[in-house]
């Protein structure tokens, strides 16, 4: 090249192709090669500078300089010389105006000369610089008016801040040119600021390094203190020690105070590395210079050593006071408040304040003022952390620096903070309540152990906050704040608790006039305490104390109790204890107590005076009942005191005893089981209650008078129906079943204190006698009492009890003793001893009131044969009368008229209406009553009615009928009595009805399938058909079942129904559906009341009885009714199939079916099947209200209740009725498996697609596992069966099929199957191996009945193998072979039966494809469907090797499912369309498997060799899975890239010159290529960091290649697109430094491509598409900003600060620049406003020109719309990126490149 430029002609200094010369020089000084290569190039740019002359190279400078540039860091000894001597002998001499634009990158070419002082070149490299520096000031003038130097200074200041590698250097010049800009002289008073000598006087050369933009400067020194050099950062920190002290003019006057805190940030960042001479340098800085002069004449050393030190500590400290503290703060606090940084960022503030306590003079005024703050950044990014990890990372620092802080400081600024605003708190509550939150989660997180924190500073916060909060709470504040003040008493409290008991037990002496406290003697000023506490912090590094003595932690305790007591005493006598707020101070009390022996409660009998007198109101007579909270408040408050007195004097308080009867009379209304909210803990309370009186008699006593009180609207009656209740809720909470030896025990256990002293007599004291009274209403049955305890002792627990205390009371009484003795009779007979007598009577009259009341009970508890069951467990089942089976042969003669005419009498009386006015509603009732139990005998003791039988039956139906509506209950239990005696007898001669009255509920064998629960009747025994009771009697029944008011009796309801049942076998299936309707609509209405109630803390249930009881008794009823119904069912089937052969019995869910089945009968079942369906439609009712009442309280979204007081209730109501449910769904699953299990697969898919509350599908998985007739290896099989239902019905046995009555296909089963499969043990298979096995085989014996499930079971299969590997069952070696063996063939099956390709349609429109513009990360995807094979093996592929024995085997399923599934799919005409995440995920699942590599590495190959892979539908998929399966190929076959590279072509001629074919090879050329630049990008976006740099090379000539392409070459210049995406994907992946060769070829293809855009240039090698990719180009390397493209930068943007600073007579250079101007002139109209301003972006800097800016606008329009904006934002863009120092975020640029790629659209 040099001889060819040396024979130029004579005369002419042009230089032809200079640009392509350029380029070639640059490329030869790469540094890949050699130094002589170096210096002939060197020559011939001296030539060629030499030849062109000085305005030549000025007019040349961006083509030679680019290759020129990068030089020096990397040349040889040999090249430097001649290099620098170009340098200075033709770049340095250029004119100003030229070498301006290229300032910067002159100066990054020289820089890496100044790296080491030693070296030959320094010298050298210093001079052209300083005359560079001297050029460039000669001529320029800055915008204000500064010398020339600034815009060299300005220069230098931007190449430190965006090259990291160049900074040594520029250190080096710094070190030597920066001019100081501190004082002149040190003062030795540094805050005279009238001296002449503090500021320092500007200077030209202070104006050049700060003006126009003093920030530069700032952000200069900030970029190398965060360098990651240690040698950078300590150059810079002795810049700033030297030349920019903290005191300087300059930061205080020109730069902002934002800057100046950026500063001293960057500064102090430097401690984070813990290094010494970091330090030391930082220190320096901070403090300031010593003074060394001062020092007194003729004193000593030592003395002139310590007067020095401690000068010069005291003025450092005011020095840093002064100049740096409020700057150092507020940089620590920016941190702290940068609540979006990483872990590792917000850690970072933390480990440098802790180092900064290194330092005291630094760190002890810094802490302070940014403790708090920190504590409150850690609150608040522990609510905003990503993951717990992260939040963790940031405590463990949070929590060592809060170690290293002194716990006098901590706890000042904490009780500043809390008390500060409760002073604040109406104007800001918010606050308030931020500062109580912080305050907690200190408390939690935080280590708070310290001695010195235990016994000093927490107490006396304590005291603190306790003032405040009885302050506030007597304001009005307390009104609006109530919850805030309850939150400051519960964080006293958590602090109390942390204080030990030592604390407050300190023996101080104590003031004589303290022998005896009292509230008035204690009675201190608070507020005076409140602003001690002010000072005492203040004041404690001198030692100095409250009130100047020593704090005694016992009179803070002092303290605590006296305003504890005065503000309980306040409350007391206002008569409102309660709220969270007095239990808080009763609780704080209690706490206290416990903690110290010195302090005493004073005056405690004034507390129980005005205790006496708040609990007065407990027992005023109002229909409101007091709140709970209140009862239990004051009962706090004397469990509290009792702490505090002796037994003795504790049990010789007169107030004691009616204060512990006004508490009761306030926990009686909370014992009702209307009220069941509060039930548990209202019994905790009343044993509380006797712990504290230990007096036995008290609690009986008043319990019997509350009794008597709550009569209500009982009239005649002794005894309250709600007293009863309440004293039955009572009971129930307070015994235990072992009621056979009289044993007590709470159910939920009671405090500690009540527990240790309540024993069993005291329990027999308190429930003794008011059960006696309680059982004495017996005796009147025709009261309401009567009805309820009759029903109440039906319960076998009570009864127990009740029996075995009555045998212990006559075993204990004098008569029976006497008996026993064989003494006479005439002892009994004496006057003294009547008592004995009638209390013998008593007893044997109680005794006998339940042996009539109770007979069922009765006797099994008494000959001791009680079954072993709950009632709520089980249905109660209904005798005939008791009386019927004593009842007498009763003479006929002459009874009959006398019998009709009075039974005549009584069905008037009954038919009769009455006015209740005036006769009264009570005496009504008596009178039927009467009437009823008189009608009730006749019927009993007659012969025959006959004459008026047609009379009596609608007259008392009516009669029942009327009771219903006017909610006469005794009449109604009176009137079902009557009835029944009535049917038994009428229909006594016409029908034989079993013994029982009904069976028992589902009560056959568990493990017989549809057996009934009585044996089969003979044919001959069958009996007669019975007359069917009139409808009017069912209606009454449904209308009973239904009415709230009824509630009270309706286990009497539940009962006659029972009775009337057998009576309806004619028309039970015709009835059944409205009863059963009835039972279901009552159930979930009240079951939703129930639930509402506990949800809502105000709501109250509505119900007359217990909601949860009321419930049992209606599952009770409904239970009866389908076990009647289905009982009747089975025997109706036993009768049809007499006539069959006896087949072997099964169970009810029965051994797995083999292979061949046999036919169904020929017999016609219809009207038995209709019964079937009718009564499987009740039994999935039945299941599906269970399931409801199950998953309450089973899943943990469901717990809504907010009233944490209630807790006990809740889980005492809701396990009750879970059991209850769980027992009838046993039983329903025992009568009928396979429906009942269908029913609950069917509400298994409804939860998973509706997403019901409370009902979630693991709820439904894990009842299937608690029930005792669902163990999986029955569960299992009815699975199986209702899938044989659904596709081969005639291979089953009758017995074994489904009615198809739940809407579910055998796909859906399959499913079920799967997930219940996955729910259960590993431990389970070995149990239902044999069953899954037989099912198997039989499947694939005949599988095309089940092509649709087929997906499904192979993924059964599969999860049977995945769980046998992980037990020691799957170690049969055997067995795992027959597995896997099965799952070949059921996998081939699966391919065979239903091929791929006929779905591909179907997949292809389930496929989850976001809409345009959506990211793939926040796109929800759908569940595949059931029938998705792709979903299924996704889900298999990646256990395929735990469960496939050998490699064969694998080698085989991975072979089946290549060439079944990924094949077909990837030669699709709808691929890459048909492509699922699914199906992705299948093949990377399908890469981990070494036997597989082979046959996966060739599909993605042909999937990555096929063109419609690069559409847009691939582009949302690319990022998540594409890519990754990519980088796996590559990394096994290293060879692709080569080999795609050596696949594009070289730009040629067309082969066909004229006509359509010479365009149509081009174009098809272009694509090829197109294609073929595209893979290559891809793999480099694919590849991890710098995995292709070998090819680089090739890479780099192959684009050079196809950059020549013309628009009449093939292919053509519309590759050019492809070719700037595979440079930008260079620029992403690749490190600058392996770039080396590319930088002149993107320079000149850059210049080329945006320079073609200017008016009046040819188009022919760029089109619109080419420019707008060359722009995203410039666009990322400006973004990115490699150091070796800044040098080069200067071509096409401005980079310095003339891009905002902008002189006079500025002229654009850059090439971005200018051509702006041109478009913007050519336009005539200023910039579009369409493309989004650089200035909109947050965080990290984004590219301008994206896919998204360009979404939308026509081609024509694009050059307007987008690229103009472009040209002109993006100087001022790059500059403000540089300025602000923020990062680029290089995710975005990496995204809209995988979308360029992508992008279909743009191919030829």
């Amino acid at each position: 090249m040099l001889r060819a430029l040396q024979l130029h002609p004579p005369g002419t200094s042009d230089i032809p192709h200079k640009a392509l010369v350029a380029q070639r020089l640059s490329q030869c000084l790469s540094p890949a090669l050699p130094a002589g290569v170096h210096q002939e190039a060197l020559k011939v740019y001296t030539y060629i500078f030499s030849l062109i002359g000085k305005d030549g190279l000025g007019r040349d400078l961006p083509y030679y300089l680019p290759g020129l540039s990068p030089v020096l860091a990397f040349a040889s000894l040999l090249v430097k010389p001649p290099l620098l001597s170009l340098f200075d002998t033709f770049i340095v001499a250029l004119d100003p105006a030229d070498l301006r634009p290229a300032l910067k990158g002159i100066l990054l070419s020289l820089l890496p000369g100044l790296e080491e002082e030693s070296s030959e070149e320094f010298e050298r490299t210093h001079e052209i610089l300083q005359r560079l520096r001297t050029a460039i000031a000669s001529k320029s003038k800055e915008v204000h008016n500064a010398s020339g130097d600034a815009f060299f200074w300005q220069c230098l200041f931007l190449a430190s801040i965006t090259s990291t590698s160049r900074r040594q250097g520029l250190l080096a010049y710094m070190q030597r040119h920066l001019p100081r800009l501190g004082r002149t002289t040190i003062s030795s008073n540094p805050t005279d600021e009238g001296s002449e000598d503090y500021k320092p006087q500007p200077t030209h050369e202070i104006e050049a390094v700060t003006s126009p933009e003093p920030g530069l400067l700032i952000r200069c020194f900030a970029a190398g203190l965060c360098d990651d050099q240690l040698l950078v950062q300590r150059g810079f920190l002795d810049l700033l020690v030297t030349h920019l002290p903290l005191d300087s003019e300059v930061l205080r006057s020109k730069v902002p105070p934002e800057d100046h805190v950026r500063l001293v940030t960057a500064a102090v960042s430097v401690v984070a590395r813990r290094e010494m001479s970091l330090n030391r340098r930082l220190w320096t800085w901070f403090l300031g210079p010593i003074e060394l002069s001062g020092e007194k004449k003729g004193a000593s050393a030592a003395s002139i050593l310590g007067d020095r030190r401690d000068r010069a500590q005291g003025r450092q400290v005011r020095y840093f006071k002064q100049y740096g503290l409020n700057l150092l703060v507020q940089g620590i606090l920016n941190m702290l408040e940068n609540d979006a940084a990483a872990p590792a960022e917000k850690a970072r503030p933390f480990r440098i304040s802790l180092a900064l306590m290194d330092q005291w003079e630094i760190g002890g005024f810094v802490v302070p003022k940014i403790f708090l703050s920190a504590l409150k950044s850690v609150w608040r990014y522990h609510k905003a952390a990503p993951t717990s990890a992260a939040f963790d990372e940031v405590l463990r620092s949070a929590s060592v620096f809060f170690d290293g802080v002194e716990s006098g400081l901590i706890w000042d600024e904490i009780s500043n903070e809390l008390l500060q605003a409760t002073e604040m708190q109406v104007l800001d509550p918010t606050t308030f309540e931020q500062n109580l939150a912080l305050a907690f989660f200190i408390v939690k997180y935080f280590n708070l152990q310290e001695e010195e924190m235990l016994t000093r500073h927490i107490p006396l916060l304590v005291l603190s906050l306790l003032l405040k909060s009885i302050s506030v709470a007597g304001s009005q504040m307390a009104i609006l704040q109530e919850h805030l003040v309850d939150q400051m008493l519960d964080l006293t409290g958590k602090l109390l608790d942390m204080v030990p008991g030592r604390a407050f037990n300190s023996q101080k002496p104590k003031p004589a006039s303290s022998s005896k406290d009292t509230i008035a003697e204690l009675d201190l000023d608070n507020e005076r305490f409140l602003g001690g506490m002010k000072t005492y912090y203040a004041e404690e590094r001198e030692h100095s104390q409250l009130d100047n003595s020593t704090i005694d932690n016992t009179f803070v305790a002092r303290l605590i109790m006296q305003n504890i007591v005065q503000s309980v005493m306040q409350q007391l006598r206002f008569d409102k204890p309660a709220g969270r707020f007095f239990e808080a101070e009763i609780s704080i009390l209690e706490k206290l107590l416990r903690r110290t022996s010195v302090v005493n409660i004073p005056d405690v009998t004034e507390i129980l005076s005005n205790v006496e007198q708040a609990s007065q109101r407990f027992t005023s007579k109002t229909d409101v009942a007091i709140p709970f909270r209140d009862v239990t408040t004051i009962l706090s408050l004397l469990e509290t005191l009792h702490i505090a007195l002796s037994t003795t004097s504790w049990l010789e308080n007169h107030h004691l005893r009616p204060i512990l009867s006004s508490i009761l009379a306030g926990l009686w209304p909370h014992l009702s089981p209307s009220s069941s909210k509060s039930n548990v803990e209202a019994v905790r309370c009343v044993w509380r209650i006797q712990s504290l009186s230990l007096d036995k008699t008290l609690v009986e006593s008043c319990i019997v008078a509350l009794m008597v009180e709550d009569k209500q609207d009982s009239e005649g009656q002794t005894l309250g129906t709600e007293s009863a209740r309440r004293f039955a809720t009572l009971w129930s909470h307070s015994n235990s079943s072992n009621a056979v030896h009289g044993r007590r025990s709470s159910v939920v256990p009671a405090t500690p204190k009540a527990a240790s002293t309540v024993a069993k007599e005291d329990n027999e004291h308190i429930l003794a006698r008011p059960l006696l009274f309680l059982l004495d209403s017996l005796q009147d049955t025709k009261t309401d009492i009567f009805i309820f305890i009759s029903g109440w002792l039906q319960s076998p627990a009570n009864v127990q009890v009740i029996l075995a205390f009555l045998q212990r009371m006559l075993q204990s009484s004098w008569l029976i003793q006497q008996e026993t003795t064989g003494m006479s009779s005439q002892i009994i007979e004496t006057e003294d001893d009547s008592i004995d007598l009638d209390e013998y009577i008593y007893y044997l009259q109680t005794l006998s009131n339940l042996m009539e009341y109770s007979p069922r009970e009765f006797w099994p508890s008494l000959l001791g044969q009680m079954n072993e069951r709950d009632v709520e467990h089980g249905p109660m089942a209904m005798d005939s009368h008791p009386r019927s089976s004593s009842t007498e042969p009763i003479n006929r003669s002459g009874a009959v008229t006398n019998q009709v005419s009075l039974t005549r009498i009584c069905l008037k009386v009954l038919g009769k209406g009455f006015d209740t006015r005036i006769s009264g509603l009570a005496n009504v009732s008596r009178s039927k009553q009467i009437t009823v139990s008189l009608l009730q005998e006749i019927i009993l003791r007659s012969t025959s009615l006959d004459e008026i039988e047609h009379e009596v039956e609608p007259l008392i139906i009516a009669a029942l009928s009327t009771s219903i509506r006017e909610a006469d209950l005794p009449l109604q239990v009176t009137l079902m009595n009557l009835i029944s005696t009535w049917l038994r007898r009428r229909l006594s001669d016409k029908t034989k009805i079993l013994g029982a009255g009904h069976r028992r509920i589902l009560s056959g064998d568990y493990g017989s399938h549809r057996t009934s629960s009585i044996e089969r009747p003979k044919q001959d025994e069958l009996p007669v058909m019975p007359a069917i009771p009139p409808s009017s009697l069912l209606d009454c029944v449904l209308e009973g079942l239904g009415s709230g008011a009824s509630q009270p009796v309706l286990h009497h309801w539940i009962r006659f129904l029972a009775f009337c049942l057998p009576y309806y076998d004619p028309i039970i299936f015709q009835i059944l559906m409205p009863l059963a309707e009835r039972f279901a609509k009552t159930i979930g209405s009240l079951f939703e009341d129930l639930r509402l109630s506990f949800q809502q803390k105000d709501r109250q249930n509505t119900a007359a009885l217990a909601p949860n009881n009321t419930i049992i008794e209606l599952l009770n009823g409904i239970e009866q009714l389908l076990a009647h119904a289905h009982n009747r069912l089975t025997e109706d089937e036993v009768t049809q199939n007499s006539t069959k052969a006896p087949e072997q019995a099964q169970g009810f869910f029965g051994n797995m079916v083999s292979g061949v089945f046999a036919s169904d009968g020929h017999k016609s079942r219809s009207a038995t099947a209709n019964n079937r369906l009718t009564v499987i439609l009740c039994f999935k009712d039945a299941v599906k209200l269970c399931l409801r009442i199950w998953s309450w309280g089973a899943d943990s979204s469901e717990n809504l209740f907010h009233d944490p007081a209630v807790s006990g209730s809740f889980n005492h109501t809701s396990l009750r009725l879970r059991n209850r449910a769980r027992r009838v769904l046993e039983n329903l699953f025992a009568a009928e498996s396979l429906e009942c299990l269908e029913t609950v697969i069917e509400a298994w898919f409804g939860t998973r697609k509706l997403n019901k509350p409370g009902l979630s599908s693991s709820v439904v998985l894990n009842l299937l596992h608690v029930l005792d007739g669902s163990r999986p290896r029955n569960t299992i099989p009815a699975i199986f069966n209702a899938l044989y239902s659904r596709t081969t019905p005639n291979a089953l046995d009758p017995d074994r099929k489904s009615t198809l009555a739940s809407e579910l296909l055998d796909t859906n089963l399959a499913r079920f199957l799967v997930e219940y499969t996955r729910s259960l043990e590993d431990d389970a298979m070995d149990e239902i191996w044999s069953d899954c096995i037989v099912f198997l085989k039989d499947i694939l014996s005949n599988p095309l009945p089940h092509r649709q499930s087929l997906p499904k079971l192979l993924e059964f299969t599969a999860l049977l193998g995945t769980k046998i590997d992980n037990t020691n069952f799957g170690e049969n070696r055997k067995r795992r072979r027959e597995l896997s063996d099965l799952f070949l063939r059921q996998l081939t099956a699966t391919f065979t039966i239903k091929p791929l390709n006929f779905n591909t349609e179907s997949s292809s429109a389930r496929n989850q494809k976001p809409p345009d513009g959506s990211s793939p990360a926040n796109h929800t995807y759908h569940e595949p469907a059931d029938d998705d094979v792709v979903s299924v093996l996704a889900a298999i592929v990646p256990n395929i090797t735990r469960f496939l024995v050998d490699s064969d085997r694998i080698t085989t399923a991975c072979g089946t499912v290549s060439a079944q599934v990924i094949v077909p799919t990837l030669r699709s005409k709808s691929f890459p369309q048909n492509v699922t995440l699914a199906f992705l995920d299948m093949l990377t699942a399908l890469t981990r498997i070494p036997e597989a590599s082979k046959t996966w590495r060739k599909d993605v190959a042909d999937a990555f060799n096929d063109s419609r892979l690069f559409c847009h539908h691939s582009h949302w998929l690319a990022g998540l899975r594409w890519l990754p399966l990519i980088r796996q190929w590559i990394v096994l076959d290293k060879d692709r890239m080569d080999d795609l590279v050596s696949r594009l072509p070289s730009p040629t001629a067309a082969g066909i010159m004229f006509g359509v074919g010479a365009s149509s090879a081009r174009l098809e050329a272009d694509r090829k290529a197109q294609v073929n630049l595209r893979r290559v990008a891809t793999l480099l976006l694919a590849a991890t960091g710098n995995s292709f740099v070998e090819n680089i090379g090739a890479i780099q000539e192959k684009i050079a290649d196809l950059l020549t392409a013309t628009a009449a070459s093939s292919p053509s210049s519309a590759i050019r697109a492809e070719v700037y995406m595979v440079l930008r994907a260079l620029v992403l992946k690749i490190l600058p430094v392996h770039l080396a060769l590319l930088w002149p070829l993107i320079t000149k293809e850059l210049q080329e491509a945006i320079s073609s855009l200017y008016a009046g240039r040819t188009r022919d090698k760029y089109n619109m598409h080419c420019i707008v990719h060359a722009c995203k180009l410039l666009d990322v390397l400006v973004l990115i900003a490699p150091e070796d493209f800044q040098m080069s930068q200067w071509l096409f943007i401005t980079d310095t600060i003339d891009a905002v600073y902008r002189p006079q007579d500025f002229e654009a250079r850059a090439l971005v620049d200018e051509l702006a101007e041109d478009l913007d002139a050519s336009a005539g109209t200023p910039q579009s406003a369409t493309m989004p301003t650089h200035g909109g972006q947050v965080g990290d800097r984004k590219p301008l020109l994206t896919t998204e800016v360009l979404r939308g606008i026509p081609n024509e329009e694009i050059l307007d719309r987008a690229i103009r904006p472009f040209l002109r934002q993006l100087s001022i863009a790059a500059f403000e990126g540089t300025y602000s120092m923020t990062g680029f975020d290089w995710q975005a640029a990496y995204d809209d490149l995988l979308l360029d790629i992508f992008d279909e659209e743009t191919l030829v």
